[in-house]
């Protein structure tokens, strides 16, 4: 569910001040657009530079995934804005970015499709810290897996696991992943299947999304009993999912879920 979205300047006094220790003055903010997992989102122009800030009410159950953020930061990889501070004040956590300046990607172009696939190498690198808290596959996709199959899932990878088009910036030839809500640790094949449904979700056949995340190692050498596996629990969280509240847009997903499902049953993808 998405937050009401507050303007920087509706904070409490404490939290903007909070904000400007870190910032120097404040000459202007910015709301942003996008995104539904922060109260607030906004860049600012400071005296030190142009900053992006967002945050959550410190009594928010969401606030845990605001601290992941902050606990995985310094094992991000170059394709992601850097964490310079973080501060709770005035009822606030707040998060301080590196600010980029880009747009969102668009996964019917070629172009942007290569750049996002390229920032997904980058992050393919990345093993997930064992201090972060984090959930795993198991146990994020587990209720939705056959029995026992839920164990294909593990792995030690740090998986971002939403490439929706809001957590993907285009900047100056490069993609970045922002918007850490849901990192997890399992399979590094998990990326790119979450990436291939929102491929999907731009109008692309499961097929042709199939086509581009082949390209990452972890999709080609994986089980493909694995990804069968994580299909069948993927489509019944998505069908759950578009029952609960159908949106036009979860109905949708809850499609392309069960469309890449028969695909990954019918065709071995990754041997």
């Amino acid at each position: 569910m998405s937050m009401p979205r507050v303007a920087f300047d509706e904070l409490p006094a404490a939290a903007r001040q909070a904000v400007t220790v870190q910032t120097g003055r404040i000459t202007a903010a910015h709301t942003a657009d996008g995104g539904i997992n922060s109260a607030i989102a906004a860049l600012l122009d400071t005296e030190t530079g142009r900053v992006f800030v967002k945050g959550i009410p410190a009594d928010n159950p969401q606030v845990a995934s605001q601290k992941r953020e902050i606990a995985i930061s310094p094992c991000l990889p170059a394709s992601c804005p850097r964490l310079l501070w973080h501060v709770e004040a005035g009822g606030w956590v707040l998060l301080g970015y590196e600010a980029v300046d880009g747009r969102h990607a668009d996964y019917t172009t070629t172009d942007d499709l290569t750049l996002v696939l390229a920032a997904l190498a980058e992050l393919q690198e990345v093993t997930a810290p064992d201090d972060a808290g984090l959930k795993t596959a198991e146990d994020r996709w587990g209720t939705y897996a056959e029995e026992g199959q839920s164990e294909l899932f593990a792995g030690d990878a740090l998986l971002h696991t939403d490439f929706a088009p809001d957590n993907v910036l285009i900047h100056r030839g490069r993609a970045r992943l922002i918007d850490w809500a849901w990192p997890t640790r399992g399979a590094a094949w998990i990326d790119p299947f979450m990436l291939a449904l929102r491929i999907m979700e731009a109008g692309a056949t499961a097929v042709r999304a199939v086509s581009w995340v082949q390209c990452v190692p972890s999709w080609r050498e994986s089980d493909p009993k694995a990804l069968e596996a994580f299909a069948v629990a993927v489509a019944r969280l998505w069908r759950e999912i578009a029952v609960e509240d159908p949106e036009p847009w979860k109905v949708a997903m809850a499609d392309h879920a069960a469309e890449l499902k028969a695909l990954l049953i019918e065709t071995p993808w990754a041997s």
